[in-house]
């Protein structure tokens, strides 16, 4: 059992990696090989609309075929039996550089047939982790749900099986004294990173056992 977790945000040691890091611990727990891999350190863009994943018969049918930082990333996705997917919120919907890796990864995976609508070589489990400034009120009525939803949606579209954990009202800045944020509630933000973040890190962890574990 091979997982893949993806870290769609430029910081390396904060809530997106450290709720990812926590879901892989559950994966290796059951016994699986994990590796992390940061979006960041990729030199990429998104897909160029080249079509060559969509030319019947064609060398590159269902496989990207630009050579750039993601050529042996997406040779590693097809020999991974889960993915794990991570991002913070920004402006509500993902960061740009996962952005840009989901439409890659994703639409060589897209057929246009009613018949397959799926060209992915294998059913995979999918995990996606969501960290957000945000409340859970806050962010379904400003509509940041629905590219939520849509993401899952897809996974479960091309890869057979998906899930979703958002973690809310995260810790943005290790010291809020020099940021100017006073809409935020300071103690109360601190008081949840100490309560209820270590909670949102123990469903990461059950997530990667469920994601090592489950048979689709």
């Amino acid at each position: 059992m091979k997982v893949l977790a993806f870290n769609g945000s430029p910081r390396k040691t904060w809530n997106t990696a450290t709720l990812l890091n926590k879901a892989l611990e559950g994966a290796a727990s059951q016994g699986a090989i994990t590796e992390l891999i940061h979006l960041y350190d990729l030199n990429y863009k998104g897909c160029i609309s080249c079509f060559a994943c969509k030319i019947k018969g064609g060398k590159s049918f269902g496989k990207c075929p630009v050579q750039d930082g993601l050529a042996e990333v997406f040779k590693e996705v097809e020999q991974a039996d889960a993915l794990i997917f991570g991002s913070p919120i920004y402006w509500g919907r993902v960061s740009g550089e996962m952005a840009a890796f989901l439409d890659r990864l994703l639409f060589q995976y897209l057929g246009y047939s009613e018949s397959r609508r799926s060209l992915c070589p294998k059913k995979m489990n999918t995990g996606f982790i969501y960290t957000g400034n945000v409340s859970e009120k806050m962010l379904k009525e400003m509509g940041q749900d629905k590219p939520i939803e849509f993401n899952e949606w897809a996974m479960k579209m091309i890869f057979g099986s998906s899930e979703t954990l958002i973690s809310y009202e995260t810790y943005q800045f290790e010291d809020y004294s020099k940021v100017e944020a006073d809409l935020v509630d300071v103690e109360a933000r601190a008081k949840r990173r100490a309560e209820v973040f270590p909670i949102d890190c123990q469903k990461a962890f059950d997530m990667g056992v469920r994601l090592a574990t489950e048979v689709l």
